[in-house]
């Protein structure tokens, strides 16, 4: 068993805002804790503090039992990262420095073979057994029959970026969840996964018995598995010791009690502050009020030292005008089209208008079509990242006037690193700074507008990339999971700026919520099927659609 507690705990960024002030809070043993808030409240931060990703500039954090940590983005080592990498970098620190000692005597052994070099390679093998690292390989293997459906040996040497975003994750998850590390903090741990490996997560969130500290904004996970929930927003944290299904209601009641115990401070403030003016006037013509007055000013001056209590967060105000444009009739047009090795032949249309959630399994080739429709563009958006080529037989092509934009569900976009986001904005649209801030401010960026692309939150850069693609112009929105990193309220304005919205979306969704506001399912089965349903479809069943 395992805990994790942090003590007055503060971070201020370079630009001098102020994240996180004073936090405390402790997360028990064996219990299941969610933390939540807006985008660019402090989560990630608060979560790399913890991790020992960050130094605390202020406080203390403690843990006990082991920590196994998933990031947000994993996978990530470099370009060219193995799944055994990918699987050594959430193992135990032993386990990692003595995987590291085997891995330098095999560079040696490769050059000479001479008794030094023996012996180096014995002692790493001993090391390697000595820190449970032939123990950890059986444990890898059921993680990869798990979530890859082959034996760690088979994919040990296979490339992380070769397996889809779900398939990343599900790997990572069966690792920590299998692993010795008794304490666990999870970066938005649902981002990627279908709905079936969303409800094996909630399963077995409830049934472990490890400490579990998890950021995430998937409501119907929060309600099934979380059993505290922490909430941060304007630099502070508050803690709800119930589930999800009494949190409204706990912070609506919150605020009132902020906004009430705010309202009593400012009425104490005007009383004293005209008593200290009445003293001041009798104590010009009355020496005999001079003691009193004295003490009146002492009083309020060690009230407003004191301070008025926390204010109310302020909620959030999101306004995306998704604008778009007529094209011809005739959106996307798919004729025999089959991406090479994912999926058998079929064809579709979609027309003007429509909005067509994308539905499937991890791994079917949903992100691979939505990338080969802005591929095969005539032009893209400006500011629209290049899109690579996608193998593929048959014909998919694009109707009159459609412009294709693409929201990039890993949010990998090196074009727009190392660039702050207002530059961003002013570079790719040509506006002025005012107009840039303007735009930014309707996302709720505008507090972020000095900080690079890399250095956001992923709810941040999800919103910095909606905003291109508003300002871009595209009249066909390519949206490969847009709510995974968005908050509650920006998954909100997303759908409601989508619902105004002058042009065709296709979207890519596992999120059950979201996708009640669409059309048209064109669902990707793991058989390798593509076929329409008038329902959404999370799981493999299926009633046999008609030929």
């Amino acid at each position: 068993m395992g805990h994790v507690e942090v003590a007055h705990l503060s971070h201020t960024l370079p630009n001098g805002r102020v994240l996180l002030d004073d936090v405390s809070f402790r997360v028990g043993d064996g219990v299941t804790a969610a933390l939540v808030g807006p985008n660019g409240a402090g989560k990630t931060t608060l979560h790399r503090l913890i991790s020992g990703d960050l130094v605390p500039q202020d406080g203390t954090v403690a843990h006990s039992g082991g920590l196994g940590v998933m990031r947000q983005f994993i996978g990530g080592l470099r370009d060219r990262s193995s799944v055994h990498e990918l699987l050594l970098s959430v193992a135990p620190p032993r386990v990692r420095q003595a995987a590291g000692g085997v891995e330098s005597a095999e560079w040696i052994m490769m050059e000479r073979e001479d008794e030094p070099a023996q012996l180096r390679y014995a002692n790493a093998l001993a090391e390697w057994g000595d820190a449970g690292g032939y123990e950890i390989e059986v444990m890898w293997d059921a993680c990869c029959v798990a979530a890859l459906g082959v034996p760690y040996e088979s994919c040990r040497w296979r490339e992380v970026h070769t397996l889809s975003g779900g398939e990343q994750k599900r790997l990572v998850l069966e690792a920590l969840l299998r692993g010795p590390d008794q304490v666990l903090l999870l970066d938005e741990p649902d981002n990627y996964l279908d709905v079936p490996g969303k409800v094996w997560l909630e399963e077995r969130l409830r049934e472990t018995s490890k400490t579990v500290l998890l950021i995430s904004h998937d409501r119907e996970l929060l309600a099934r598995a979380a059993e505290r929930i922490i909430t941060v927003e304007s630099a502070h944290v508050w803690i709800h010791g119930g589930g999800f299904a009494t949190y409204a209601r706990a912070r609506r009641e919150r605020i009132e009690r902020l906004e009430e115990l705010r309202r009593r401070w400012d009425e104490e403030h005007a009383k004293i502050k005209e008593l200290v003016n009445t003293l001041k006037i009798k104590a010009s013509v009355n020496d005999g009020f001079a003691s009193r007055y004295q003490a009146a000013q002492t009083r309020l001056r060690k009230f407003e030292e004191a301070g008025p209590p926390l204010a109310p967060p302020r909620d959030q105000s999101l306004r995306m005008r998704l604008r778009g444009g007529r094209t011809g009739k005739r959106a996307v047009i798919c004729e025999d089209l089959e991406l090479t090795g994912l999926m058998t032949p079929f064809s579709t249309e979609v027309w003007y208008g429509e909005r067509v959630a994308v539905l499937g399994s991890n791994g079917s080739g949903k992100s691979h079509f939505l990338r080969l429709l802005a591929h095969i563009a005539d032009r893209l958006p400006r500011g629209a990242a290049p899109v690579e080529p996608v193998a593929h037989t048959g014909t998919a092509r694009l109707g009159a006037r459609v412009v294709p934009g693409l929201f990039a569900q890993t949010h990998a976009r090196p074009d727009l690193a190392g660039r702050d986001a207002c530059e961003i904005v002013m570079t790719e649209h040509a506006l002025l700074r005012n107009d840039a801030m303007s735009a930014l401010a309707r996302y709720e960026l505008q507090g972020s507008a000095d900080q690079p692309f890399e250095t956001l939150s992923g709810g941040q850069q999800a919103r910095l990339q909606i905003l291109l693609l508003e300002l871009g112009g595209a009249t066909l929105l390519l949206l490969d999971e847009p709510t995974d990193n968005l908050d509650l309220a920006s998954a909100e304005a997303l759908q409601e700026g989508l619902e105004s919205y002058e042009g065709t979306v296709l979207s890519v969704t596992h999120d059950r919520w979201f996708a009640r506001s669409f059309d048209r399912f064109l669902i990707f089965g793991s058989d390798g099927s593509v076929y329409e349903s008038a329902e959404p479809v999370w799981t493999e069943t299926r009633v046999e659609r008609p030929r």
